[in-house]
C-alpha cells in the first residue's frame, strides 16, 4: 500500500476548512443506486423522497436487488453508481477476498440496527439458561452460553446446529461470530482451500438473502440467524421467533452500512461524489433530528413495496425508539437505529479496521498482518476526506450544524470500552494485533489455517 493513511489524514483537515459554498458543477447527473430491503437503506429513501439529491443536480434512480453479491458485482461492473452496501463488502473486494475491485466508502449509513433471532423451539430450549428479571421476564443482554448446552445436544445426537447470516464479510456473520465465541462457541474458520467458514464449527453459519430469513427459519433449514430490521421483528409478529440479542447488546454504538463506489467513480466524478454525500448526510441529519421525530413519516416511505416492503407496525416497531423480543416483550431502544448522532455518518479508520481483525481473527485474510497494513488499507477504503468536504459546504450553505462534525478527528474513534462489548473485551483501532490476540476464541498472531487444522 502508498502510504494512503498519511495523506489523507494531512489533507482531511485542509479540506474541512477550505471548501467553498458553492454549486458543483456535475460530471454525472442521473445515477442509478442500489439496496437491499433493510431499514438502514433509509437515508436513500429519504434522499429521494425529500428532493436532496434534486437539490445537488442528481437525478437518482433506487433500485431493489437481489442479494449482496448482485449488488456489489452492479457496483463494479458499473451497473450501478453506487450502492447501500455492507461496510465489510468495501474492504473484501479492496483486499481481493472474493471478487477483487477498488471499491471506497465517503459515507457511514447508520449504527446499530442488527439482531440476533432464534426459532421457538430453540427458544424455549434456551429459556431455562436465562436469568429472569423481578417480573420474569428475560435478564438481556443474553449471551450465547444460554445457547451453548443447546447446541451441545444437538452435537451428541450427531445433528447439525445451523443458523444464518447474509453474507461472508458481513457486519452480521461477524456479529453472530463474535456472540457465539463470547458464549464459548466455536463459529468456524475458513481458510484458503475452504471458504465455507465451518472448519471446526460448534455452529454451522451459512447465508440466506435478509427477506428470506424469517421463511429459511420457519420450514426448519435454520434455526436462527443473524440479520438486519425489519427481518427480526417480522418473525415476532409472524410468531415463529425471539430475538434473543440486539446488536447494540453486543457492541454499543457499533458501525453497520456503508454507501459505496468504486474508487474509479470517485476519481471521474469527485463533484458528483461530493453532491452524493451531501445529500444522504442531510437525509441522515433529517432521520435523527429532534429526538426522532420524524421516524414515522420514514417508516411510511419504507413500508412501500419499493423499499423495504414490510408492514408499517413490523417496521415501526424497532424504528421508533422500541425492539419487541418476546410477544409483548416490548422495551425502550432509542438507539437501536442511529442515522446522525453519534458521528455515526462519518467513515472512521476504527471501523474498518474492526471489520478487518474480524477477517483476520476467522481467516478470511489467512496470515498475520502488521498494524501498519490495517491502517493503510482502511484508509483506501474510508475516505473522510470527501465526508468533510461535503460537510464544510452544508454547513456553508447553512443545512448543517458546524458543531454536529468531528473536524479535527484523527480517523479513529476513543477506544471501545469493556463494558459497551458483550464480551468485556476493549476494542482500541490503532492496536489491531494486540487486539485480534486479546479474543480467547479465534486466530492469534502466527497461526493460520492448513488442511482444516489451525497451525502455528
Amino acid at each position: 500500500m502508498k502510504n494512503t493513511f498519511a495523506m489523507l489524514l494531512a489533507t482531511s483537515s485542509l479540506l474541512a476548512t477550505s471548501a467553498a459554498a458553492q454549486s458543483l458543477d456535475l460530471e454525472k447527473e442521473d445515477l442509478t443506486l442500489g439496496f437491499i430491503k433493510l431499514t438502514d437503506m433509509a437515508p436513500l429513501a429519504v434522499a429521494y423522497e425529500l428532493g436532496y439529491f434534486e437539490d445537488e443536480g442528481l437525478f437518482v434512480t433506487l433500485e431493489a436487488q437481489a442479494n449482496w453479491k448482485v449488488l456489489l458485482d452492479g457496483v463494479i461492473s458499473g451497473e450501478l453508481d453506487g450502492a447501500h452496501m455492507l461496510a465489510g463488502q468495501p474492504l473484501a473486494a479492496t483486499i481481493g477476498y472474493g471478487t477483487e475491485a477498488h471499491i471506497i466508502t465517503p459515507f457511514s449509513m447508520d449504527l446499530n440496527g442488527n439482531a440476533i433471532t432464534v426459532s421457538n423451539e430453540i427458544w424455549e430450549q434456551m429459556k431455562p439458561n436465562v436469568p429472569a428479571m423481578d417480573d420474569g421476564r428475560p435478564q438481556h443482554p443474553i449471551s450465547a452460553s444460554a445457547l451453548a448446552p443447546v447446541v451441545e445436544d444437538y452435537l451428541d445426537r450427531g445433528e447439525p446446529f445451523n443458523m444464518g447470516m447474509v453474507f461472508p464479510v458481513s457486519t452480521h456473520n461477524y456479529e453472530i461470530r463474535y456472540w457465539l465465541a463470547a458464549g464459548g462457541l466455536e463459529p468456524g474458520y475458513y481458510s484458503e482451500q475452504d471458504i465455507s467458514g465451518q472448519i471446526g464449527a460448534d455452529v454451522l453459519l451459512s447465508v440466506t438473502p435478509p427477506p428470506q430469513m424469517p421463511a429459511t427459519m420457519e420450514a426448519g433449514t435454520i434455526f436462527g440467524y443473524a440479520v438486519g430490521e425489519p427481518w427480526n421483528q417480522q418473525a415476532v409478529f409472524k410468531n415463529i421467533g425471539v430475538p434473543v440479542i440486539t446488536d447494540y447488546d453486543m457492541w454499543k454504538n457499533n458501525p453497520e452500512k456503508v454507501f459505496g463506489i468504486t474508487a474509479e467513480f470517485a476519481e471521474e466524478n469527485p463533484n458528483t461524489t461530493l453532491a452524493l454525500t451531501k445529500a444522504l448526510i442531510r437525509a441522515a441529519i433529517w432521520l435523527d433530528e429532534n429526538e426522532n421525530a420524524n421516524r414515522p413519516e420514514a417508516v411510511e416511505m419504507l413500508s412501500r413495496p419499493e423499499y423495504v416492503g414490510a408492514d408499517y407496525e413490523v417496521i415501526a416497531n424497532s424504528m421508533t425508539g422500541f425492539f419487541e423480543f418476546e410477544k409483548g416483550d416490548v422495551r425502550p431502544a432509542p438507539d437501536f437505529n442511529v442515522f446522525f448522532r453519534y458521528n455515526a455518518t462519518y467513515p472512521f479508520y476504527s471501523d474498518a479496521i474492526w471489520y478487518l481483525t474480524q477477517m483476520r481473527r476467522w481467516g478470511q485474510i489467512s496470515e498475520t498482518k502488521p498494524d501498519t497494513w490495517y491502517f493503510d488499507t482502511a484508509a483506501e477504503v474510508y475516505r473522510p476526506d470527501i465526508y468533510l468536504e461535503a460537510a464544510r459546504m452544508l454547513v456553508d450553505d447553512g443545512l448543517a450544524n458546524e458543531a454536529d462534525f468531528p473536524w479535527d478527528s484523527d480517523g479513529f474513534k476513543a477506544a471501545t470500552p469493556a463494558e459497551d462489548i458483550i464480551d468485556a473485551i476493549p476494542f482500541d483501532g490503532r492496536t489491531p494485533n494486540a487486539y485480534i490476540d486479546s479474543l480467547p476464541i479465534g486466530l492469534k498472531s502466527g497461526q493460520s489455517v492448513v488442511d482444516g487444522q489451525i497451525q502455528g
